[in-house]
């Protein structure tokens, strides 16, 4: 019998080595424990040169767990763990078989409580941005003057009685879409995605209000979830939202084509003042009547300009043109005076030629002599002239005076 049971001892017996793998193998090879979240408070924190050594405690139980951060993944954190501050912390267990000890090795670290949502929501935020969903360019203009309006709110909200009284007043007339949703709660984003896509499916509105009144942080987380703000941003009309106070600005208001701070500047941003668009567009008539004038007083004193310069000019053309008359008959005139002036030169010339050949000097020139009597006559006839009279014969070049000595007949 006591063989038996130290033969069943020395097979139950392991080595300290022996168990601390096997509760290694179960603490490392464990689905929940290689990936899980932690909440705690850091009670004690070093730094050393491999990473940061802490150590997270639950203050009502003052249970405490040994964590590390190595070097490598500090650069990873979303922020760095502080003494005395409650975090949340993702990591794995990894059990140590020299020290036969446990400990957490994180990989991330957020805030715990209001800081982990404002963490959510700063990623949330910057996911989005980065997808260009709050890019200006995306920005839809709303319509000057819409016929047809949809309002997305809670139907027991004081907004949507806001909404109304600022409607009507403004601009009697206009047709109201109202979808109703809810607009606080769990169930709030869905509602409201429901109610945006109730609008689109009807056609008829230009542009969307979504709104409702101020209230706490968490009473407009509705309006921060994900799936309200990319129902917002795919919607194919202009969104306009009134959400909350002036202080508040939620991702829906990022994302909408116009953003105003409450429901009633949600109303009066959707459309005009008819008051006020009467008033302007009397202004732009009186504006358009007096440039009318001053253009049709523009256009008179042209035409008077104009007026004066045709009647100069009609006299500066009859002057032209009795200068171009003038010009031509002067022209003729020197024609006629040319030609007659050739003619009578043509005609002394002949004169001129005639009166040479009746020269006596030309004739005395061609060899013949004029014989003269004492008395001067010219001897025309020998029959004329007695034997012994007196003769003067002119010769071309001087005079030689003879006596008649024999007359022939």
């Amino acid at each position: 019998m006591s063989y038996t049971f130290e033969s069943q001892l020395e097979e139950a017996v392991i080595s300290v080595a022996g168990l601390t793998s096997y509760i290694q193998l179960l603490l490392e090879h464990d689905e929940v424990l290689r990936q899980v979240w932690v909440v705690g408070e850091v009670s004690s924190l070093n730094h050393h040169p491999k990473g940061v050594f802490l150590t997270l405690q639950d203050p009502e139980t003052k249970a405490e767990i040994k964590c590390v951060v190595w070097n490598s993944q500090l650069s990873r954190l979303a922020q760095l763990p502080v003494q005395g501050e409650q975090i949340v912390v993702l990591g794995s267990i990894r059990l140590y078989p020299q020290r036969g000890q446990y400990q957490l090795t994180i990989w991330q670290v957020l805030p715990a409580g209001e800081g982990l949502l404002a963490l959510r929501l700063r990623q949330l935020r910057d996911r989005l941005e980065a997808e260009g969903l709050f890019d200006l360019e995306r920005k839809r203009t709303l319509p000057a003057h819409p016929q047809t309006i949809a309002v997305v709110t809670s139907p027991t909200a004081a907004a949507w009685g806001d909404i109304q009284k600022t409607l009507k007043r403004r601009y009697p007339g206009l047709f109201v879409l109202f979808s109703p949703a809810t607009v606080q709660g769990e169930q709030a984003p869905v509602s409201i995605v429901k109610a945006i896509d109730r609008v689109e499916r009807d056609g008829r509105a230009e542009v969307l209000v979504l709104t409702r009144g101020g209230g706490a942080v968490e009473e407009l987380a509705c309006f921060n979830d994900e799936r309200v703000v990319r129902a917002v941003a795919e919607c194919s009309i202009p969104v306009i939202t009134g959400i909350g106070h002036q202080r508040d600005e939620t991702l829906t208001d990022l994302v909408a084509d116009a953003c105003a701070h409450t429901p009633t500047a949600a109303a009066e941003l959707v459309i005009p003042d008819l008051a006020v668009v009467y008033d302007e567009h009397r202004q732009r008539i009186e504006t358009l009547q007096a440039v009318v004038e001053q253009q049709l007083d523009l256009a008179g004193d042209r035409y008077y300009s104009l007026s004066s310069r045709l009647g100069r000019l009609r006299l500066d053309r009859e002057i032209q043109r009795e200068i171009e008359f003038l010009n031509w008959k002067k022209q003729q005139l020197i024609q006629v005076t040319q030609q007659r002036s050739q003619k009578a030169r043509q005609h002394c010339h002949l004169l001129a030629q005639k009166l040479a050949s009746l020269d006596p000097h030309a004739v005395l020139k061609r060899g013949y002599a004029v014989v003269r009597q004492e008395n001067g006559a010219i001897a025309r006839s020998a029959a004329q002239l007695a034997p012994g009279q007196e003769l003067l014969i002119q010769l071309s070049q001087g005079k030689i005076k003879v006596k008649v000595i024999k007359n022939r007949v």
